[in-house]
């Protein structure tokens, strides 16, 4: 009869255990790591996918001649006008009825001089002299003097002179009410002519960031003042360039 003798290493028993259990709560701690992971970017994900942008705002700026036609009132049939009772009724107004009168009680006098007459009457008028029953006479006037009146040029945009215009009185311009409800900002550079006496004849808009603002800077440089510019004949009317900034800040 066959005998078998089982041989058992020196590590076999709590040893081999021991070593077990520390490689198997390694790999557990692994997994455990990844699902908590996994489930934390999991939860964050659903709530940046889940998160409603902001609106976004525009903002369209339409001239007056860009707007279209008001729509139309027949489609609107259906609604009718309520209506108003009158306690009592209104009185009809007293207008006189033509009354047709024959031709031979017509007043045969002319009140009105025909195209012909008044030919006539251009023609054979002269200075000095009487027209007709009209009592119409023309005369000379000698003591009224004709100027030629000339309005003043612009000056150059370029004027020599020893001492530029400075302003004495600035105006803040008004910021318009629809770009600071749309948040706008912008610039705008005005050229103001400055007369002899050193006040705003004209303002003429060079840049602009935005034509809301255009108006608001002409009416603030209409009411600047300014040292008249001095050169060697003495006071020039010249352009200055100045700048108005539009800021919510």
């Amino acid at each position: 009869m066959a005998t078998y003798v089982l041989r058992v290493g020196r590590d076999y028993g709590a040893q081999e255990l021991l070593k077990n259990s520390y490689k198997y709560m390694s790999y557990a701690l692994v997994i455990a790591t990844c699902i908590h992971m996994a489930l934390i970017g999991i939860y964050w994900g659903s709530l940046y996918l889940s998160e409603e942008e902001a609106p976004v705002r525009t903002v369209r700026i339409l001239k007056y001649s860009e707007l279209g036609p008001p729509p139309s009132i027949t489609g609107l049939s259906e609604a009718v006008a309520p209506s108003v009772s009158v306690a009592n009724p209104a009185s009809r107004p007293q207008i006189g009825i033509p009354v047709p009168v024959p031709d031979a009680e017509v007043s045969p006098e002319q009140t009105f001089l025909t195209q012909q007459e008044l030919s006539k009457i251009t023609e054979s008028a002269a200075p000095g002299i009487g027209i007709g029953d009209a009592g119409i006479r023309i005369e000379e006037d000698v003591d009224v003097k004709v100027e030629n009146i000339e309005e003043e040029a612009p000056p150059a945009d370029y004027v020599p002179m020893e001492k530029a215009p400075v302003p004495v009185k600035q105006v803040k311009p008004e910021y318009p009410d629809i770009a600071r409800k749309a948040g706008m900002e912008g610039k705008v550079w005005v050229k103001i002519w400055v007369t002899k006496e050193g006040k705003i004849k004209q303002v003429v808009i060079i840049k602009s960031d935005s034509e809301i603002f255009n108006q608001a800077a002409i009416n603030a440089a209409k009411q600047f003042v300014f040292t008249p510019a001095l050169s060697a004949a003495g006071p020039v009317a010249v352009w200055v360039t100045f700048p108005f900034i539009f800021s919510l800040r």
